[in-house]
């Protein structure tokens, strides 16, 4: 089970330099492996309305969670104090911090091209390694 960062959804969603790679993994990989955090969801809405392309979020509203089956994770409050520990061990912004609680907590394999996660004992992986798991996975 992956979940995937906020920077993987967009860029396929903003066919960035590595679309082609998000796109791949996307494909292959039933939706019902793949998790978002609500902060990613709520962050990729933000950075679609900022962008003036509404058009963009209904569509990936629409493709994830109408469509599709990924799951939509949160946190608590009481994940709170782990997330405070991750930021200071780790170096980490919030944002990532959260990530990285969910990852943990949930017991998920990160998906993200944010090379901070790399100064964790988790570390992440890219669309394309997530892919080569996902199939070592389901050939065993």
């Amino acid at each position: 089970m992956f979940l995937i960062d906020t920077n993987i959804w967009l860029e396929q969603l903003l066919n960035q330099e590595r679309s082609l790679e998000v796109t791949e993994f996307l494909s292959i990989v039933p939706s019902n492996y793949l998790y978002i955090t609500d902060f990613s969801f709520h962050s990729i809405g933000v950075i679609a309305s900022r962008l003036n392309r509404i058009d963009i979020f209904r569509k990936f509203v629409h493709d994830t969670f109408i469509d599709g089956s990924v799951g939509l994770m949160t946190l608590l409050p009481s994940h709170m104090e782990n997330l405070l520990t991750y930021m200071e061990i780790y170096q980490l912004d919030f944002d990532d911090a959260y990530q990285l609680t969910v990852m943990k907590d949930y017991g998920l394999t990160l998906v993200s091209f944010d090379h901070d996660f790399d100064r964790t004992t988790e570390g992440r992986k890219t669309p394309a390694a997530a892919l080569q798991q996902f199939h070592a996975t389901i050939n065993d």
